[in-house]
């Protein structure tokens, strides 16, 4: 009896449904992605194996740094409404006004490092021309300690506004020198601050 031969047909795979889960996907961590903030000075934080994640609200961030041989420090707050409020604090200690529209501008702010006398010339600059100022850092001499103030102020800010004491964070760089850190824990302890984190870069444990 003769064999039946079967006709061969080509393989043909839709891709329909890969692909659509692929976008789907795409879609999805894009959305979900967030946008690194650019740093007004960026430092090389020390590494570290700790992975304890600094809170979403309730904090101050220090930023310590040196740029062409001078040490500067940068202040950043979460929070729009405290940062507002710290602002205000902040006016009425140095006899300034700022706008409303200043006041919403700063609260969109990152961190940032001028003396209260020229805040008002950064806060009128677009986020990109920001970054590109050369920011001379918070003045923290002794007789015009105004990175003192901002802690203070800040700290009574977000007492009004959350009802919760403020947490501190200070983010040195690596090769920063021991004293201007020192100098920065003894402001914060001057104002019982007595407890911060010290921001530093993960890496691998050593075995």
């Amino acid at each position: 009896m003769a064999k039946i031969k079967m006709k061969k047909k080509s393989t043909s795979t839709d891709m329909t449904a890969m692909c659509d889960v692929a976008f789907l996907l795409l879609t999805f961590f894009i959305l979900t992605a967030t946008a690194k903030v650019p740093e007004v000075m960026p430092v090389d934080t020390p590494a570290s194996t700790v992975q304890t994640k600094l809170p979403d609200s309730d904090l101050a961030t220090l930023t310590i740094g040196n740029v062409d041989g001078k040490d500067r420090v940068f202040f950043d707050l979460k929070g729009k409404d405290v940062r507002k409020k710290t602002l205000e604090l902040m006016a009425e200690k140095y006899g300034m006004t700022f706008s409303e529209e200043d006041k919403d501008k700063f609260a969109l702010m990152t961190d940032f490092g001028v003396p209260i006398g020229s805040l008002k010339q950064i806060i009128d600059m677009k986020s990109s021309d920001r970054v590109k100022a050369d920011q001379t850092g918070i003045p923290m001499d002794s007789l015009d300690n105004q990175l003192k103030e901002w802690v203070y102020n800040a700290r009574k800010a977000n007492i009004e506004v959350n009802d919760k004491e403020l947490q501190v964070a200070i983010k040195g760089d690596a090769k920063e020198q021991y004293p201007v850190i020192r100098k920065v824990m003894d402001l914060l302890q001057d104002q019982n601050v007595n407890t911060f984190s010290l921001i530093t870069g993960l890496r691998g444990k050593d075995f």
